[in-house]
């Protein structure tokens, strides 16, 4: 379920803001987005996995609290972050 190296170091450099970025928001929100899609298709799978259900939700928490976080600190990069990711805001 975790993100192998190589699925990791594709998502940074998609999102990274300059050459050695590695905890901007932006790139912790597409991290946590990588994280939740495969945890929700292991989900759909195993209904009754409340553990990870669990964990899914307070990473579904964490991203919600870096995506207003980067929307008070500059909605450009807010804007530009979400339509790429696809998400809705």
């Amino acid at each position: 379920m975790a993100l192998t190296k190589q699925k990791k170091t594709k998502v940074i450099a998609t999102s990274k803001t300059h050459e050695k970025d590695t905890g901007s928001p932006e790139v912790q929100i597409s991290l946590f987005t990588e994280k939740i899609k495969s945890l929700t298709s292991h989900l759909k799978k195993n209904k009754k996995d409340n553990h990870s259900r669990r964990g899914l939700l307070k990473m579904v928490s964490k991203r919600k609290k870096l995506l207003v976080y980067l929307k008070g600190k500059d909605p450009k990069r807010f804007k530009k972050l979400v339509a790429s990711l696809g998400l809705k805001k």
